[in-house]
């Protein structure tokens, strides 16, 4: 882990993602490229009004100002920060800055369940997610630690999904993390037998990893709804963070073969991390 962004917006829930990313970025020796969106018009970077011009400025230099003062914390002296302002469209263009500095990570605050119709409903976060080639973390509290021992993995033993799969490992494995392999079987015309499920399982690490070495670390859980099983079976492991596959333009809402909802983000106290399948 070379490049973590964290976009801000100097709430109080943007201060918690910069603090977690500096905290992995201490660990892991990383840059830390800080992004502020400046949402003003092209008209104002563009007009030839003198007036327009003047006012497009003196936005910029006060957001520069304000962004440099937000960045004056102890935590991150000894870190290297790279300061970022884009103007406009810059939450759905994250993944642009991503690419264009090969970044790792993206690291997001979000308001949780105190922002139901903020976050993963034409939220600035939801945007990244569904835009982001990069995982992306979304933290809703500070983080005491970044010692994420203990890792669910939400999976539904898809084919399509081994590609994911293995980008999640690689990550999980870099954070010294144990990954526990959750599947969710509900009550409906979704539901398997545990026979079914399991042969799946098999087929899926039999193609994923040519041998069955993790299925000691898969969990069946019975529940009314994909998050609940995974929110309940974290609870109960007290795991550190939870990981899900997204469909990208579709969001989360779609996973699972559009069974699970945004609400798995927006009600986990726990910190969620993404990654685009």
């Amino acid at each position: 882990m070379k490049k973590i962004i964290v976009p801000i917006d100097f709430s109080e829930h943007s201060e918690f993602a910069l603090e977690t990313a500096a905290k992995l970025a201490e660990k892991y020796q990383a840059e830390l490229l800080v992004l502020h969106m400046l949402e003003m018009s092209d008209v104002m970077f563009t007009a030839s009004d003198n007036l327009q011009n003047q006012k497009a400025a003196f936005f910029l230099q006060l957001a520069e100002q304000k962004f440099e003062e937000f960045l004056e914390k102890d935590y991150l002296k000894d870190i290297q920060v790279t300061p970022i302002v884009k103007h406009f469209k810059v939450f759905s263009e994250v993944n642009d800055v991503a690419s264009e500095n090969n970044a790792n990570l993206i690291v997001m605050g979000s308001h949780g369940t105190s922002g139901v119709r903020e976050f993963f409903v034409g939220s600035n976060t939801e945007r990244v997610v569904r835009n982001a080639e990069v995982p992306v973390l979304v933290v809703k509290q500070r983080l005491s630690d970044i010692s994420f021992d203990d890792v669910v993995y939400a999976t539904d033993f898809s084919i399509e999904s081994i590609e994911v799969y293995h980008k999640a490992l690689m990550l999980i494995k870099s954070l010294g993390a144990k990954p526990y392999f959750v599947h969710v079987n509900l009550p409906n015309e979704q539901f398997r037998s545990s026979a079914e499920i399991e042969k799946k399982a098999v087929e899926f690490f039999e193609k994923a990893e040519g041998n069955l070495d993790k299925l000691d670390q898969v969990f069946y859980v019975n529940d009314y709804t994909i998050e609940d099983g995974i929110l309940n079976f974290a609870n109960k492991i007290g795991a550190d963070l939870i990981a899900v596959p997204t469909h990208g333009r579709k969001g989360l809402a779609h996973f699972f073969e559009g069974s699970i909802s945004e609400d798995l983000a927006n009600h986990a106290t726990l910190p969620v991390i993404t990654f685009k399948m």
